[in-house]
């Protein structure tokens, strides 16, 4: 008989997905199944397992929070490790003691994981400290929905606006103009700061300072909508010396990260800490090349070759998978001198401890024709050239002029990611971006079948694209459209530095 699973209440986090607990990412890797917030950071999910199923609550009127708690009981009877991924902290205004109940009187193994919340996360990132000791040293929090039906919950404004200290408000945007005015009804000073903040933590967060008087005029003005948080109190006047999160270099700026899921992490963040909102949408995968016979013929001829030249970080995976499939020996690999096209690819290649020999930076066909000229003479040289199947003829055929004899071999495939586990698809559709980063010509081409660029970039003017260097460029060309910016170093840190250039400008 199998035993029964688990259920592990996980606070995701405010928005931002660095602010997820160790625990909780631990949790997450290890999942079977994932329950999440229609609110959840979406890349959190990048850190489940590929084999993981993955729930969307979605909209609250479509799954109610009954058949969310029969969910995780019947999939924990299946015997399965069940995260339930919740916005912010389970246990603060998160029906997380709901969930709980449920599972203990199903006598289903749960365990709670804190997480952290957006009463102290978001106005942190709005640059407003809850306590002080020159303005208060206590803070209260509430909810903004009041239910004058219900005497337990219902929101007595005369008794919160005597309290001393920070006031908090959850989910309040609704009747702000309402309880605001309430407030001040029952004494509290029209002039009293408070300050609302939309989507904390986040690259799109926004905010706007006011009076308890002015700041519905103003939330209005701004287009301030849920989900958002209020604070009410004098520590609102210190967020224009404290507010670091808003001054971040490519804060508000959304951008498109096209790269493939397991190269993506590392860029997007980077770009997440800096400001950025980053919308993670791979339009590539790689799979096996269609002519396997040749690779074969590569494997058993390795130590023919003068010259194993690799043009991408990606290839250098892909023939090393391959590679470590029939030999248990690096030694295999044979005697030839090893050529790496851009920092990125000899980054990769330094990591298996070969060294590299030639490392043109710049990938265009006479740049790379160039440094083997320089570096020797190839007249009847042999080389391996390891890349895509679909690539530019360029580089072969400059070398064959050369005089090499060349070997072109597909060591992988790239086809166009069709699966959008987080929603990534529709937000672009529908709400846009500031930015899309291209680091191939593949990616250009796979997104280009995906979204049609030309028409996307008409439906939204303010869209840019950024490029990774020529050939991704030329790709780019092809759509007859043009890239705003073309990294000077063509890696993902050259084309962040690009971004940053050109978001000062």
């Amino acid at each position: 008989m199998k035993s029964k699973g688990s259920v592990y209440l996980v606070g995701a986090g405010p928005g931002d997905a660095g602010l997820l607990t160790l625990r909780g990412a631990e949790l997450l890797r290890s999942a079977e199944v994932v329950i999440y917030d229609l609110l959840v950071n979406p890349a959190l999910l990048r850190l489940a397992s590929p084999t993981a199923e993955l729930i969307s609550r979605g909209k609250r009127t479509d799954f109610s929070q009954e058949q969310i708690t029969e969910l995780l009981i019947a999939k924990a009877r299946e015997g399965k490790m069940v995260v339930r991924l919740k916005g912010g902290d389970p246990y603060i205004f998160g029906r997380g003691g709901e969930e709980a109940e449920a599972l203990a009187a199903a006598k289903i193994h749960f365990e709670v994981v804190p997480g952290v919340s957006s009463v102290v996360a978001a106005p942190n990132y709005a640059g407003i400290p809850l306590t002080h000791r020159d303005h208060c040293s206590s803070f209260t929090v509430f909810t903004g929905h009041d239910n004058p039906d219900d005497d337990k919950i219902h929101l007595r404004y005369e008794e919160i606006a005597k309290i001393p200290g920070t006031k908090v408000v959850l989910m309040g945007m609704e009747k702000l103009a309402e309880w605001t005015k309430s407030l001040i009804a029952h004494g509290m000073p029209p002039e009293t700061p408070i300050a609302v903040i939309q989507s904390g933590t986040l690259g799109k967060q926004k905010s706007v300072a006011g009076t308890l008087a002015t700041i519905a005029k103003l939330a209005a003005e701004k287009k301030i909508v849920p989900p958002a948080l209020t604070i009410i109190g004098d520590v609102v006047t210190l967020r224009e010396k404290l507010n670091w999160a808003e001054r971040r270099p490519l804060f508000g700026q959304r951008i498109v990260v096209t790269r493939r899921a397991e190269q993506a992490s590392q860029f997007a963040q980077r770009l997440s800490q800096l400001g950025a909102d980053v919308l993670e949408l791979p339009t590539i995968k790689l799979t096996t090349p269609t002519q396997k016979d040749a690779i074969i013929d590569c494997l058993m001829e390795l130590n023919s070759y003068d010259w194993l030249v690799f043009t991408s970080a990606n290839g250098v995976t892909a023939f090393f998978d391959i590679f470590f499939r029939r030999f248990q020996d690096l030694r295999d690999i044979g005697g030839a001198h090893i050529a790496a096209v851009g920092p990125a690819t000899a980054a990769k290649l330094r990591e298996l401890h070969l060294q590299v020999d030639l490392a043109p930076e710049e990938f265009t066909a006479r740049k790379v024709a160039e440094a083997f000229k320089k570096y020797q003479n190839i007249d009847n040289v042999k080389m391996c050239l390891l890349r895509a199947e679909v690539a530019n003829r360029e580089l072969p055929e400059a070398l064959t002029e050369m005089g090499a004899i060349v070997d072109d071999i597909a060591i992988y495939k790239t086809v166009v990611e069709t699966e959008d586990p987080t929603g990534a698809n529709e937000r672009l559709l529908e709400t846009g971006a500031d930015w899309v980063t291209f680091t191939s010509s593949s990616t250009v081409e796979h997104f280009h079948a995906r979204f049609d660029l030309p028409k996307l970039v008409k439906k939204f003017p303010r869209l840019k694209l950024a490029s990774i260097g020529p050939e991704t460029t030329k790709a780019i060309a092809k759509l007859n459209l043009k890239p705003t910016l073309e990294a000077k170093e063509h890696t993902t840190e050259g084309l962040i530095a690009a971004l940053l250039k050109a978001n000062k400008g």
